[in-house]
């Protein structure tokens, strides 16, 4: 959990902190922007304060929170706190026994580090708790909460520190190759994300054990899951280590159905929506069909040329989710400003319009009656 995220306020009404302690804290260094890393330095300042009064009273709820978590939590607060020592460098720099996680030398850090590793579980326990706490209240009123789960991981992590046979990587874990995006249309270069990609040949052996814990702990944190780049588990793009731009690299095969199997098998039915925008093949469709995952349909996307759309209202399924935009895109009034006389003129007919300005809340209202399942509007498009 993002420390960034854990309410000061809370932690003031239940003793470990004052409001004196954060009140004229100033967050940032303009008025209208987040400036990310006062932020970090601040909070963390603040959290060392929070940790001698946490010390002090540690509730009970502590100690059985390390222990249901302890299957990830040691490692990353380890991983954490010999970053800290290292000055924030990334692993692949640290010395050869703790970066390899040798016995001795991972005995040596915890004993070294012990009230920095504490620090780390400490906001861990109170971003959960907090978490738990709002949750609980959605779904008390009603309300579910759908989380977005990433395919990758960043290669300076506790995932890749921890088991790096999931990874192709060197035996100084530097990867082989990194994950991206082809060249086309809108990129020449194509996209280089730079996260190392998974050894599926290991994983398939371990039984996924990797993914199945992934999974898990994200049903739990979320009532619903949104997995990325689900087209990646068909056929993933891997781009040599070093390369400056994703021009040069390969279609390689993912697990395939046979990872969702296995998941299905061990974590029953799973509450997953499949991130399938974008590239997609004959064979990335038939694993969405096979999954039985609902995929994803953007209503701003709908009105361009017909060839290879493959969000056209008229291909609108019920086992799929219907976005009037997402995360990426603009408002609908901002689409609207910047979209072609063309697709002006398409949604207008579509939609039975004669004036433009009507066609955002007309593409939220044909959202919502449209085929899918499931409906997401923006915040930004409801309120306008």
């Amino acid at each position: 959990g993002n420390p960034y995220f854990i309410d000061l306020d809370f932690l003031a009404e239940e003793g470990y902190l004052a409001e004196s302690d954060f009140k004229k804290i100033k967050w940032s260094s303009e008025n209208t922007d987040v400036d990310y890393g006062l932020l970090y330095k601040e909070r963390h300042n603040l959290f060392s304060v929070l940790q001698k009064n946490f010390t002090k009273n540690k509730p009970p709820l502590y100690e059985d929170f390390c222990t249901e978590n302890s299957f990830w939590l040691d490692d990353y607060a380890l991983f954490m706190a010999v970053k800290d020592a290292h000055d924030g460098r990334a692993f692949g720099t640290w010395e050869e026994g703790i970066r390899k996680r040798e016995k001795g030398a991972v005995e040596e850090w915890t004993s070294k580090c012990a009230q920095r590793i504490e620090y780390y579980k400490m906001l861990q326990f109170f971003f959960f708790s907090q978490w738990k706490s709002l949750k609980e209240y959605a779904n008390r009123n009603g309300i579910k909460i759908i989380g977005d789960l990433p395919i990758y991981v960043a290669a300076d992590s506790s995932d890749v520190w921890t088991s790096p046979k999931q990874f192709e990587l060197d035996e100084n874990f530097v990867p082989l190759e990194v994950a991206g995006c082809p060249p086309d249309a809108f990129t020449a270069d194509g996209q280089l994300w730079g996260n190392p990609v998974y050894d599926w040949d290991y994983m398939k052996n371990d039984g996924y054990l990797w993914w199945k814990k992934r999974i898990e702990v994200s049903l739990k944190t979320y009532d619903i899951l949104r997995i990325d780049h689900f087209r990646g588990f068909d056929s993933f793009y891997a781009i040599p280590y070093g390369e400056k731009t994703a021009r040069v690299g390969a279609w390689k095969p993912g697990p395939g159905i046979d990872l969702f199997e296995s998941l299905k098998k061990d974590l029953g039915d799973l509450p997953i929506i499949a991130e399938d925008l974008g590239y997609t093949t004959d064979s990335v469709r038939k694993l969405l069909k096979d999954t039985g995952f609902p995929g994803m349909k953007v209503l701003q996307f709908s009105f361009g040329p017909e060839e290879g759309n493959e969000n056209l209202p008229s291909d609108f399924i019920s086992n799929s989710v219907v976005y009037t935009g997402t995360h990426d895109n603009d408002t609908l009034k901002g689409w609207l400003r910047d979209a072609s006389e063309f697709e002006k003129d398409n949604a207008m007919k579509f939609l039975g319009l004669s004036d433009e300005n009507k066609i955002p809340k007309a593409m939220m209202e044909y959202a919502i009656s449209s085929k899918p399942d499931t409906c997401i509007l923006t915040m930004q498009d409801l309120i306008g």
